[in-house]
């Protein structure tokens, strides 16, 4: 099945990320993909996105939906046929939209799994929770917006920061079947991020000492971009091992 384009516009994505010992990332990845490294460390982080006038690239704004949604990723590269390429693994989608849980994997790469999301939100303040219906993924958040990215072994400033991340653009998703990884890849012309202060994080996936033990875990840094129109693009599925 040829999956569609999809247009949107990111109305939030603030990224909350991690610094990880490199062993402990690359336990957690599918082959082909190893853990991109900056400064000696892995980079991963959740992504929690609210997404507007979400529909096919062809059909109407009227036609657009809205959701909020988060996704665990983990910066890796591969070998592709023209040398090194970067992205993200992404172990879980969670989603608030039934029609996300429904399509994701089926109209659109990506399987989501169903959550419900607790957002307070104003120009310089972020408050974002969810939690799955199963029980197993809990996250809680909260930022203050500021001018300057500061106190972060992984970047020295905003512009580093923002030129990772704007390179690290194709994800792929882990599948129920284990066989493949789905993917996609967001496209904008108008990309720009806010440094953010992380007043508080909590991750029931980061925080779970059997997963990361020792410390091989810590909170980084935060970034936020907001109102930025963006086009997903499918990408050929990657063979898993």
């Amino acid at each position: 099945m040829r999956h569609p384009r999809l247009s949107t516009v990111v109305e939030r994505r603030l990224l909350v990320n991690y610094r990880l010992a490199p062993g402990a990332a690359a336990r957690l990845l599918p082959g082909p993909l190893r853990p991109q490294l900056v400064n000696g460390y892995a980079v991963a982080g959740i992504c929690l996105v609210r997404l507007g006038g979400v529909r096919p690239a062809w059909a109407p704004k009227v036609a657009g939906l809205r959701s909020e949604n988060a996704a665990h990723r983990i910066a890796v590269e591969w070998d592709g046929p023209g040398g090194v390429e970067t992205g993200v693994y992404i172990p879980r989608r969670d989603t608030a939209s039934r029609i996300n849980t429904w399509a994701g994997g089926r109209v659109f790469p990506g399987e989501h799994g169903r959550a419900d999301f607790l957002v307070h939100e104003t120009p310089s303040e972020l408050e974002v929770a969810y939690a799955t219906r199963t029980g197993g993924t809990r996250v809680s958040v909260a930022v203050e917006v500021t001018g300057e990215l500061r106190g972060s072994e992984l970047f020295g400033d905003l512009g580093q920061a923002s030129d990772f991340f704007r390179t690290g653009a194709k994800g792929f998703s882990a599948t129920g079947a284990g066989k493949r990884l789905d993917g996609m890849e967001l496209r904008t012309g108008e990309w720009h991020v806010d440094a953010c202060r992380i007043r508080s994080a909590r991750s029931s996936f980061f925080d779970d000492p059997d997963r990361f033990p020792g410390g091989s875990a810590a909170l980084d840094c935060a970034l936020v971009m907001r109102e930025v129109p963006a086009v997903w693009h499918p990408l050929p599925a990657m063979a898993a091992s």
